[in-house]
């Protein structure tokens, strides 16, 4: 989930404890299979850029090299293995926070009724196509730890390129971007000192939506429940 607020910094710090767990390796080898599918089992990324930064992924959360190995070959047909679809489904959750939920699943019935279900029980909808889509744009988007620069500071360091917005709160310092400069403001991050924790091309709400802390809290149950279906592989919101 994107955004600059606290409850997007409770989902970092989450996914970084889910990682910990082994629980992002399941969701990382699944993403691994279709890339190696789609475009190919080069792992050197000249042939296949997204599978390079995948596998780069794969290391930076300590998924073990073979895990790695077995998803490509699985996707190239090498050995048998998933045939996975992607899907997107739009809805709405407590709050009237818009969501958007990419989900890769061999058994599309199967997702789009447990997704029905978490809705349903945490007081969300889902809506029909396009219902949402239009309030987030795919953007570049950095989370990055360490160092004492403050906002400011980073802005003036990062001043030439494309950035649309830095924030940072506590120690977590969170940066949207345009898509293609994402690697080289990934690259800058890090000769300043910071540790990249996060880079990926992500949707991101034009317009976050700030609700006070009940309705706040009611919100993140939700997405969490939504979060933890093993066919959901990822979710994004306008909760700001």
């Amino acid at each position: 989930m994107s955004g600059h607020s606290k409850w997007s910094n409770i989902k970092h710090k989450k996914a970084k404890e889910d990682s910990a767990r082994g629980k992002a390796f399941t969701k990382l080898i699944k993403e691994i299979t279709v890339a190696a599918r789609e475009g190919g089992g080069d792992i050197n990324g000249t042939g296949n850029p997204r599978l390079r930064t995948l596998i780069d992924k794969a290391k930076e959360i300590n998924m073990p090299l073979e895990n790695t190995k077995r998803a490509i070959l699985k996707g190239t047909g090498e050995l048998p293995g998933v045939n996975y679809e992607k899907y997107m489904y739009e809805g709405y959750g407590p709050g009237g926070i818009a969501v958007l939920v990419e989900v890769l699943t061999e058994n599309k019935n199967r997702a789009v009724a447990e997704l029905r279900h978490v809705f349903s029980k945490q007081g969300g909808n889902l809506a029909e196509s396009g219902a949402v889509n239009w309030m987030f744009q795919h953007k570049g988007v950095i989370k990055a730890v360490g160092g004492s620069l403050s906002e400011d500071d980073l802005l003036e360091k990062l001043i030439d390129y494309d950035i649309d917005d830095i924030s940072k709160h506590d120690d977590l310092v969170s940066i949207i971007c345009d898509m293609p400069a994402l690697n080289d403001i990934k690259e800058a991050v890090k000769k300043m000192g910071l540790t990249v924790e996060h880079a990926e091309i992500e949707w991101v709400a034009k317009d976050p939506l700030d609700l006070d802390d009940e309705k706040g809290e009611k919100a993140m149950a939700f997405l969490e429940a939504l979060d933890a279906l093993d066919d959901i592989q990822n979710l994004y919101s306008n909760l700001g």
